[in-house]
């Protein structure tokens, strides 16, 4: 089988996965990337870091997470000269990620120049949106002259759990509807109808939607203004509360649901109530993605919250059982990817560990012919 490196850069961090077909023979994680006392001094140190130690003979393709391919990018792409150009264009619109990203595919063009490389989006995934869905109700000739709509993030997590949710259920992925809950420091639901997005809860940027470690996710625009005016606050300044100093940890000092429960079980009045703003927003978009849906097949948790905190998804779909969303509470408390909704449920609730790795690795070999 080929052998594909992924390369997966966060904005302090790189994740690399060495693949000979569904085999992993290495991988690790670079952190703390420029942080003082902390690791490689840059995202580029950090990649030549990766390539220098790994054994890459039989190396057939190197897949990139791109987080932001606006409109422009529909599916991953081979990159080349024109490829990089775009994605810088597109920098604007993720200033924190889409440069990591670049320096990594910079890098890894020069160490590995004969190498075909590909770029698989975060935003791809959210292209079969519906305009209905995508379109903010502002001015027209004001969002098109800006880019301003919903893109939708967290793509390549939605699109390989949605999938893995079809083979647990042993279901035609085109066949099936599911609501996918992508919960960790940054969190996002998404609508999936026969393996398309259609609706999506992050919007022009990941900090739309549900409540997250550190964001504040769904939030009436007036605040911002409000800020401004009374509070004298500066754009930057509003722009790293409402990102860096907000959700969880703005209401508790902690950004770590672990925490979180932990002093809510004490009996914290913070904690309890951050926990229950936290799970009344997924309520809130279960119920209305599942009427957007129509019909609701199965619901799935995924990543560090969705995985790990049972509580969350107790209390999330409690009191759904009219609309056939139950959660059996010995099967909740259970470990790996397993169905935790009681036999009979008309809609099946999982638990499904996301791999996004491992969908950049499956979707750079469709690119490249070599799947």
């Amino acid at each position: 089988m080929s052998r594909i490196l992924v390369l997966n850069s966060g904005s302090s961090s790189v994740k690399y996965r060495l693949y000979d077909g569904d085999d992993v023979l290495d991988k690790g994680t670079v952190e703390r990337i420029g942080e003082p006392g902390g690791g490689p001094a840059d995202h580029e140190s950090a990649v030549r870091e990766i390539i220098g130690r790994l054994d890459l003979t039989g190396l057939a393709g190197v897949g990139h997470r791109v987080v932001h391919g606006g409109r422009k990018f529909s599916e991953p792409v081979r990159i080349d000269d024109a490829v990089v150009t775009a994605i810088e264009d597109l920098v604007p619109l993720a200033p924190l990620h889409n440069p990591a990203n670049l320096a990594g595919i910079r890098v890894a063009l020069e160490a590995l120049p004969d190498t075909p490389q590909v770029a698989v989006f975060d935003t791809a995934f959210h292209h079969t949106l519906p305009e209905a869905a995508a379109t903010y109700a502002i001015d027209k000739t004001t969002a098109e002259r800006y880019g301003v709509r919903r893109y939708g993030f967290h793509g390549t997590s939605h699109a390989y759990v949605s999938r893995r949710v079809a083979d647990l259920l042993d279901r035609p992925y085109d066949e099936l509807n599911t609501i996918t809950l992508h919960l960790g420091n940054g969190a996002s639901a998404c609508a999936v109808q026969g393996g398309r997005s259609v609706a999506t809860s992050m919007g022009m940027s990941p900090l739309e939607g549900l409540v997250m470690g550190t964001r504040s996710g769904d939030l009436d625009p007036t605040v911002i203004f409000h800020l401004r005016r009374e509070g004298g606050m500066g754009v930057d300044d509003i722009d790293d509360l409402l990102n860096h100093r907000s959700g969880l940890l703005g209401l508790t000092g902690a950004n770590d649901m672990r925490e979180v429960l932990a002093r809510r079980d004490a009996g914290d009045p913070d904690a309890t109530l951050a926990f229950d703003v936290y799970c009344r927003r997924i309520t809130g978009y279960v119920g209305a993605y599942y009427a957007l849906l129509g019909r609701v097949d199965a619901i799935a948790f995924t990543a560090g919250v969705g995985e790990h905190a049972a509580p969350v998804r107790a209390t999330a779909l409690a009191g759904l059982d009219r609309l056939g969303i139950a959660v059996d509470p010995a099967r909740n408390d259970g470990h790996g990817d397993r169905i935790v909704s009681p036999d009979g449920a008309e809609v099946a609730v999982l638990v499904v560990g996301t791999d996004e790795e491992r969908e950049i690795a499956r979707e750079t070999r469709e690119v490249l012919g070599t799947a």
